[in-house]
């Protein structure tokens, strides 16, 4: 009990800090959404393996060190970075517009920028809480509540910078959107909370790429909340890239409101990072729409990867597909919760969800469990969980035709995500993760040169 209380005077302590750094900076909507998240955070504390979502993850190793958030006037280390010291990071030669953050605060010297079609938007988050209160003010809180989410009302409380997107109707930007947060090393172990808005339009159409990586081994912990508002008829491409230090803790929540006859697409892919929890919460909320949620999750040594996503079927005529792939070596462990839920007024819902998990090791382990909660009764939806090895007839038939066993485990692997990896339309993402797998080095050594 103790060390529960002083893990909290940590935060509530950072929290006075952050509070007396920003004074006269913003204004009172939004410091009073901050007081009350930090007053429920107060209440809900961390997560325990008590509760029944955080059952196979404990958050213990997290709690119990005191992360501290990296002040302004302490320097945020984008002074010592260049942009050549981000290349390997900003997809090659993509033509994107990209936002870069170190240590979860913006650097327009490292961003890219160009003109936009009228109406437009894309910039930080701490210049549009002055600039586009109306649509902050609407949508920040909407569909990412912290009531019940310890991490997301931590994010909430500590709500600083991060990036703003909006389209309004009619707009299609060609161009991916790139947002990357860069974290580099600190004395002390820190803590950001980049949180992301964007908010497209009836009948627009944009693809974001989310990228978190970091620069050199260390401790650190990114606590990251997007919000996605699709307004009808809106089609949004997300793709998010993870490759933090192995050391890192990584907890994100993706949290999707959907129109009527929107498409959203999300692939998610997780590399690096000892700890990571990925929370991916879509509500399809008018008629027609239509959600995909693709993922591959990569761990080896001690890693824990844990997946964890809630599809609310609200409205009629509604589809959704769902396909995550594991690859687990050494002492990793992985854990997927997929949960589909289907209201009572949701006739005509076709959802289905599958999780695969190939297992590299005998000490790697993977934590299953597919659920369905169904509250009407002209509907169409399955789900199905597979966990196995590499098989050794195929291996032995490969050695047989000249490959070596090495090789052949490779090949092998790289068919098993390759179904995930083909379905990624932007081709530096995809180059990199079939470089990756193809790569002759262990899991864990591709992991390691990260």
């Amino acid at each position: 009990m103790v060390q529960v209380m002083k893990e909290m005077d940590t935060y509530l302590s950072n929290f006075e800090l952050l509070e007396r750094e920003l004074a006269g900076n913003r204004q009172p909507w939004i410091h009073r959404i901050r007081k009350a998240a930090i007053s429920r955070f107060s209440e809900l504390g961390f997560p325990t393996t008590r509760d029944e979502e955080w059952k196979f993850t404990s958050v213990a190793p997290l709690a119990r060190i005191p992360f501290k958030p990296v002040g302004a006037h302490e320097g945020d280390g984008v002074d010592s970075l260049t942009f050549n010291q981000l290349k390997h990071f900003t997809l090659g030669e993509l033509d994107c517009i990209r936002l870069v953050f170190v240590n979860g605060r913006f650097s327009g010297e490292l961003s890219s920028h160009r003109p936009m079609s009228s109406g437009t938007k894309v910039s930080s988050l701490a210049a549009a809480l002055d600039s586009h209160r109306d649509l902050l003010e609407l949508n920040l809180t909407r569909n990412a509540g912290y009531q019940n989410h310890a991490f997301v009302t931590l994010n909430t409380a500590f709500l600083e910078d991060g990036a703003f997107v909006y389209l309004p109707a009619g707009k299609v930007v060609e161009q991916p959107i790139h947002l990357l947060y860069v974290s580099t090393s600190q004395k002390e172990p820190t803590v950001s909370n980049p949180r992301n808005l964007i908010v497209v339009g009836d009948n627009s159409q944009v693809a974001i790429v989310e990228s978190y990586v970091g620069l050199e081994e260390g401790v650190y912990f990114t606590n990251a909340v997007t919000q996605i508002v699709a307004g009808r008829n809106a089609v949004i491409d997300h793709y998010k890239l993870q490759q933090e230090s192995m050391e890192a803790f990584h907890i994100a929540t993706l949290a999707v409101h959907q129109d009527r006859s929107s498409n959203f697409t999300s692939h998610s892919i997780s590399l690096g990072g000892a700890l990571v929890r990925n929370d991916v919460n879509a509500r399809l909320d008018g008629e027609g729409a239509e959600c995909t949620l693709n993922g591959l999750y990569m761990a080896a040594g001690q890693q824990l990867i844990d997946n964890h996503t809630r599809i609310d079927h609200a409205k009629p005529h509604c589809a959704s597909h769902e396909l995550y792939k594991g690859i687990l070596d050494g002492n990793a462990r992985g854990v997927f919760n997929g949960k589909i839920y289907v209201h009572p007024d949701a006739q005509k819902t076709d959802a289905k969800q599958t999780n695969k998990t190939l297992l590299l090791s005998p000490n790697a382990t993977i934590n299953t469990k597919p659920q369905l909660e169904i509250f009407a009764d002209d509907v169409k939806c399955t789900h199905g969980a597979t966990v196995g090895q590499l098989d050794e007839d195929a291996i032995f038939y490969l050695q047989s035709r000249g490959i070596g066993r090495k090789d052949a485990r490779r090949l092998l692997t790289y068919a098993f995500a390759n179904d995930i990896v083909s379905r990624i339309k932007i081709l530096p993402i995809r180059a990199y993760l079939e470089e990756t797998l193809l790569a002759g080095r262990s899991l864990s050594e591709v992991q390691e040169a990260l």
